[in-house]
């Protein structure tokens, strides 16, 4: 994957300590972390945008170990099911989380991270193509994995390098979790060109990272929408942040207002601003926005990336050759991945999709070739960044809450759900909150009588009140 000797004196990772690691140190690192793990083992790597973590990602890939990449705060009850379901060889974690894994012998400890050795034994065999697996709804702990090869990433890799043209004097700070399919790709494409990443936990909002990016001399930070709407209210555009050189904006749609006011920045200030698109299927990018047309075209989620093709399709599968005619997004590309895995046995699968990816985005495209998002197909939310299925959200709430009726609808940034039961209310919020790992802001609580269903029981969602 990388080939970390090559820049071997260069400056990889800025610990939020201030710490410079090399390239050299990285690749010494990971020989000896992957030295203990037999080649096609499966790992649970609890991530935390920390040195430890990130040399499990690179040293993994490195030695052809697959790692599922979770967030190290994932609710407990759904890590175990995730182990139950896919039986991994070994758990990789913060030390300080070792304890709750007392019934599996240490291997390995170093950087702040432990590698334990669980009481399965290549359960099942996995795919010589397979090279990462990511969640597809990031916060629900779905059992449904995005299975991701070789050469989706480096294709990927390749192409998010072309249009944003990086070079190794780049350096990056996270404002993105490692298990997320946008913060990982930032990864990838910095350790390919010998770039420098400043690993931090503090968010936008926390005088500390803006300290940090100018202290450490950052040259860019990735956001998603609520990331931008934050920067927004923190009059971002009046800071002086002489080392910045652009920001990507990504996971999910930036409204247009936003999207318009921080194109303007970019302008005035001689920056670069430069919207994306992509899904955890198709590894991470699909689209770019190109930088010089950011307020030309504000609101587009730009063209397709270098080697990948867009095409809309009707209701009844032809495909849409007028412009300002909405159907669904389909995208083809070498870094369209394998396909999911819902259990331990589908990860020996191969290739499902053969390149092509039917989004489940309804867009439309101008005259110029530009194309713009209007909506989804499927039942799902970008919130803060996470993609959350409703349906797995609602099974949950029931499952929780006996004997209680939900619906779950809303907007990206802001879930409603509606409740039979008005005394709920309060547990409720605390208990998603809790449990999907988001801020109570998330969530629009709503009572209603009854939730309105067809003679077989589906819910009839366009019934729902206005919340």
């Amino acid at each position: 994957m990388w080939n970390l000797d090559k820049y071997k004196d260069n400056i990889a990772v800025i610990t939020e300590s201030g710490d410079k690691i090399t390239y050299a140190d990285i690749s010494l690192h990971c020989t000896e972390l992957t030295a203990n793990i037999p080649s096609h083992s499966l790992v649970f790597n609890l991530c935390r945008n920390e040195i430890g973590s990130l040399v499990g990602y690179a040293g993994f890939l490195n030695a052809k170990i697959v790692p599922l990449m979770l967030k190290s705060d994932l609710d407990d009850e759904l890590l175990q099911s995730l182990i139950k379901t896919y039986k991994p060889d070994f758990l990789y974690l913060p030390s300080d989380m070792k304890e709750r894994f007392s019934g599996c012998p240490l291997v390995y400890e170093k950087l702040n991270y432990t590698l334990l050795k669980t009481v399965y034994d290549k359960a099942y065999p996995l795919n010589d193509d397979l090279a990462l697996l990511l969640t597809t709804s990031g916060s629900t702990g779905s059992p449904k994995l995005v299975r991701q090869s070789y050469r989706n990433i480096e294709a990927n890799t390749k192409s998010i390098l072309e249009y944003l043209a990086l070079t190794e004097t780049e350096r990056a700070i996270t404002t993105l979790p490692m298990n997320y399919t946008y913060g990982i790709s930032i990864i990838n494409t910095h350790l390919q060109v010998g770039a420098s990443l400043i690993l931090t936990k503090k968010s936008p909002m926390q005088k500390e990272f803006w300290r940090q990016l100018k202290e450490y001399g950052a040259t860019s930070f990735g956001g998603v929408p609520y990331i931008y709407e934050m920067l927004n209210r923190l009059s971002f555009e009046r800071m002086n942040l002489p080392s910045l050189r652009y920001i990507t904006q990504a996971g999910g749609k930036l409204s247009p207002e936003l999207h318009e006011k921080f194109a303007h920045w970019a302008i005035s200030t001689g920056k670069k601003f430069i919207v994306m698109y992509g899904q955890t299927e198709a590894t991470a990018r699909m689209s770019y926005l190109p930088a010089e047309r950011s307020l030309e075209k504000y609101g587009s989620i730009g063209i397709a990336i270098p080697g990948g093709k867009f095409t809309l399709i009707d209701v009844d599968r032809n495909d849409i050759t007028q412009p300002d005619t909405v159907g669904e997004l389909v995208y083809e590309g070498p870094n369209v991945t394998l396909g999911y895995a819902e259990c331990g046995e589908d990860l020996s699968k191969g290739d499902e999709r053969y390149g092509c990816l039917e989004t489940g985005d309804m867009a439309k495209f101008d005259r110029d070739g530009f194309f713009y998002i209007v909506g989804r197909k499927k039942r799902f939310l970008k919130i803060f960044g996470n993609r959350v299925n409703l349906d797995e959200t609602e099974h949950i709430l029931k499952t929780a809450f006996m004997g209680c009726d939900f619906a779950c609808t809303g907007i990206d940034d802001k879930m409603t759900v509606f409740i039979t039961d008005e005394n709920k209310k309060d547990a409720v919020i605390k208990f998603l909150a809790e449990k999907l790992r988001l801020n109570v802001l998330a969530f629009n609580i709503n009572y209603i009588e009854v939730i309105p269903r067809n003679e077989s029981g589906k819910v009839l969602y366009k019934d729902l009140p206005s919340a």
